[in-house]
């Protein structure tokens, strides 16, 4: 898949993610244009895994996304504080609430649903 729409679908994926995390209280996410690198990153690194393994389960997304954190430094925090590095979720997907499992199933298909749409340009 073109470079653009991966920039594209992990746009569509930090917005809806975005959105799904106000729901639940949590404003920490800007628009996807003021976000930092990092947070754009995430996202895109989770898009190009998700389309190298688009059967992969949602404890295999988290997975990877905890790798990844791992690898930039950041551990476990009872709250999300970008400037210590640490993340409340930074747990086996089994040991996360409800509601953070949900966000991986939503990843999960939006990248699929949105990956499928534009294959078929």
């Amino acid at each position: 898949m073109e470079l653009t729409n991966v920039m594209k679908i992990a746009h569509i994926a930090y917005e809806v993610n975005a959105a799904f995390c106000r729901s639940l209280g949590d404003n920490s996410q800007p628009a996807w244009e003021d976000a930092e690198e990092w947070q754009r990153k995430k996202f895109i690194n989770g898009v190009i895994f998700h389309l190298h393994d688009p059967e992969a389960t949602p404890g295999a997304i988290h997975e990877n996304w905890l790798i990844q954190k791992e690898g930039d430094g950041w551990g476990f925090g009872e709250v999300r504080d970008p400037e210590n590095k640490e993340h409340p979720s930074m747990l086996p997907f089994v040991d996360l609430p409800m509601e953070q499992k949900a966000k991986e199933y939503i990843f999960a298909q939006l990248v699929r649903s949105v990956a499928e749409e534009y294959g078929r340009r």
